[in-house]
């Protein structure tokens, strides 16, 4: 926090008396602030978060950046693991366990991410929030690594129970025995954007083409999701990131952005791609 607000008053090129007059607040309030000796109650977050709208301060970049640095350094402490990012809601207790929704992109598991803008867009809504930076130890692990292709769709097909129709077909075994037995899989993150795009290729209105296109041209990253005991016991918590107020709100507005934004190239790629490929229920129907 001590770092972010000394941010805030260097964009606004402001000594600290001119950043307390500009908060109306004691000159003494931003000398505590900044020397880390009180942290800005909640109703002084929200007069910092109005402060920056008001001169134009983005305060996401800088928060992004600030987390990317941070897993840089673990990656150089930690040469023999993957540093990822994990977002929870309200914090995790006991052991890490594979035990998100089973209707998730690539079933029950543990998510990690390789991007940070993906975990806190996910949980920038909830009140006590928390990133964790972790390592796995990929190791003996099973792992299924999947191409930025139509497979991967039809994995998160097959988990969201989309294949269920064909679920007498070679076609829907094809996919279980794919993902039987598996520890860790890897494949592209599906956030907000993606998410829109998979609905509407499950529901007939892009293509496979358009589908792939969207993956490819968005780069969302990668997930690591530990669907075993096994791998979650290689999964290992390096440090954990509490985020404030102040955080959250800047955070839910570039949720929002992204979010749009992404909506809004994903439509258009979609639409380049209208009369290219095959819509879900030809595919289906082809394996019938």
């Amino acid at each position: 926090m001590t770092d972010l607000i000394k941010f805030i008053r260097s964009s606004a090129t402001m000594s600290q008396q001119e950043f307390a007059d500009g908060l109306r607040m004691a000159f003494a309030t931003i000398n505590r602030w900044e020397n880390g000796k009180t942290t800005p109650p909640p109703a002084a977050q929200k007069a910092l978060y109005e402060f920056c709208i008001h001169h134009n301060i983005d305060l996401t970049d800088y928060i992004i950046g600030i987390l990317t640095q941070e897993k840089l350094k673990l990656e150089e402490s930690n040469p023999d693991v993957k540093v990822l990012f994990h977002g929870s809601k309200s914090g995790i207790e006991g052991d890490i366990m594979p035990i998100s929704r089973s209707q998730c992109d690539f079933g029950k598991g543990f998510y990690m991410g390789t991007e940070v803008v993906q975990p806190l867009t996910l949980i920038c809504n909830y009140k006590t929030p928390i990133l964790y930076f972790v390592a796995i130890n990929k190791g003996d692990l099973n792992i299924l690594e999947l191409p930025t292709d139509i497979s991967w769709a039809f994995v998160v097909a097959y988990n969201r129970g989309r294949l269920e129709r064909v679920k007498e077909k070679n076609f829907y075994r094809q996919y279980a025995e794919l993902l039987q037995g598996r520890d860790l899989i890897i494949g592209d993150i599906a956030d907000d954007r993606m998410f829109y795009v998979l609905d509407n290729f499950f529901e007939g209105n892009i293509t496979d083409k358009g589908l792939v296109e969207c993956l490819s041209t968005l780069q969302l990253g990668k997930q690591y999701v530990a669907v075993s005991q096994n791998a979650c016991q290689n999964v290992k918590i390096l440090k954990e990131y509490a985020l404030s107020e102040l955080e959250l709100m800047a955070l839910k507005d570039i949720s929002e952005k992204k979010r749009q934004t992404g909506i809004e190239r994903a439509n258009e790629i979609c639409k380049q791609h209208r009369r290219d490929g095959k819509f879900f229920d030809e595919l289906l129907e082809d394996c019938e």
